[in-house]
């Protein structure tokens, strides 16, 4: 987007279409917060069972610093050239291939988890029947089991009157409120495990986290590695680089804005990680709601476990908007390439293209709640190409010639990482299951 007689620097305007209103930086903090918590911090006190704590914090804050590293490669490339999406600007250094290859993992990455958080809103509010045995949810706890709050129509009911009115906003800052609360939503989370460790450290009845994993056998080793894919996507907002540091019109803005998160989120996913280790050991599961659940026994494990799982609920569908967006924005792309922006102009395929994503996520999260396993998988791979591999091959091809050997250096490793490591858990996942079948 640079170009002849314009301001160039760290000050220079993301976009050339800049908005008569600019958004804030506190409106763009809560946003990529937003974006990055997602559902990926039920996942992370899983992690420090297997990393051990130790580990586990320098595994947090290394990801932390790269995927810093790897959003300043966004930025630089974009405002040094003629594009406003993700897809545009891997088509200025890859070509048509490159553009459409990005759009795919974005639509994987962003499409699957609106299924994932519209089926743990479900198993939320209205339960599940998985291996042969009925779970309720909250409202037939607490109600009974009605017509009303079945899976399919707590579901239509919370895409009608919650997510339809926040997915019809045409910018990312107007949804800043709705992520404030979900980052509060968030704290609350925290704030319960936090205080409940601490009342079963100060009662004796917590075990000492292990600060080094164990490695007992081969299988224990290659389980370090599939540790590693899920704080990766836990970090992941990639793809709402450019409809949040869009809407503040500078990149010094946007850099401010997700450094400020990622330590915010650091310290959110750290703190979650350690006490939900203590509060539940060995024992805690690859998503701490089902520990809470196990753990109700009494009334008022019965009214925490209960805030708990509303609360991520509500956080989720908070979520969902951030993720529906850039989305739309994709899909609009790839499927009308020669046309304006959707946002800007048209009404009528702005609508089409909202409707059509909610009643497809919908329909699959009714017909097809296993479906979450196949999008864990092809989501935690293209989180790694969206983080890592495109912005360090980005860097790496420099089609602006502003990349330094230290740039080129940092995303070759960067992408070396990703590999390795996403082979390796994809290899010892197959290995796990295939152990499990036989």
């Amino acid at each position: 987007m640079a170009s002849a007689g314009k301001v160039t620097g760290a000050h220079v305007p993301l976009l050339e279409t800049t908005p008569v209103r600019r958004a804030s930086i506190p409106g763009a903090v809560f946003n990529v917060s937003t974006s990055i918590i997602g559902a990926g911090i039920m996942s992370i006190p899983a992690t420090l069972k297997v990393l051990g704590v130790v580990p586990a914090f320098i595994l947090i804050v290394l990801v932390a610093i790269l995927v810093d590293i790897s959003v300043q490669f966004i930025l630089r490339f974009t405002y040094a050239g003629e594009t406003m999406t993700y897809a545009g600007l891997m088509k200025e250094s890859f070509g048509r291939l490159g553009a459409v290859t990005v759009q795919i993992c974005l639509l994987i990455n962003n499409f699957g988890g609106l299924i994932i958080y519209l089926i743990i809103i479900g198993d939320v509010l209205s339960g599940n029947q998985a291996d042969g045995s009925v779970h309720l949810g909250v409202l037939q706890q607490w109600f009974g089991i009605h017509w009303w709050n079945t899976r399919a129509f707590s579901l239509f009911f919370t895409i009608v009157f919650v997510l339809l009115p926040l997915v019809l906003f045409r910018r990312a800052e107007s949804l800043r409120f709705s992520s404030a609360v979900s980052v509060v939503l968030a704290l609350v989370f925290v704030g319960i495990c936090s205080g409940l460790a601490i009342s079963a450290v100060l009662g004796g009845k917590t075990n000492t986290p292990k600060l080094v994993p164990q490695l007992d056998n081969q299988s224990s080793f290659f389980n370090l590695f599939t540790a590693a894919p899920v704080i990766v996507t836990a970090f992941a907002f990639h793809y709402n680089v450019h409809a949040i540091g869009g809407e503040l019109g500078k990149a010094s803005d946007m850099t401010s804005a997700v450094r400020i998160s990622l330590i915010l989120c650091s310290g959110i996913y750290f703190t979650i990680g350690i006490f939900g280790y203590l509060l539940f050991g060995d024992s805690i599961m690859a998503d701490i709601l089902v520990n809470f659940d196990q753990a109700s026994r009494s009334a008022m494990g019965s009214l925490l476990n209960d805030i708990v799982r509303l609360s991520y609920a509500l956080h989720l569908m908070l979520v969902f908007p951030l993720l529906n967006f850039s989305l739309r924005s994709t899909l609009d792309e790839l499927l009308f390439p020669n046309k304006k922006p959707l946002l800007a102009t048209d009404n009528k395929r702005f609508a089409s293209l909202t409707f059509a994503l909610l009643v497809l996520s919908y329909m699959a999260a009714i017909a097809i709640p296993n479906i979450w396993y196949f999008f864990q998988f092809l989501g935690s791979t293209s989180a790694l190409l969206l983080s890592f591999i495109f912005p360090g091959a980005i860097a790496i091809k420099d089609v602006h010639g502003i990349s330094s050997k230290k740039d080129k250096i940092i995303g070759a490793t960067m992408i070396v990482l990703a590999v390795v490591t996403s082979t390796i858990a994809i290899s010892s996942n197959i290995y796990l299951w295939a152990g499990d079948s036989s």
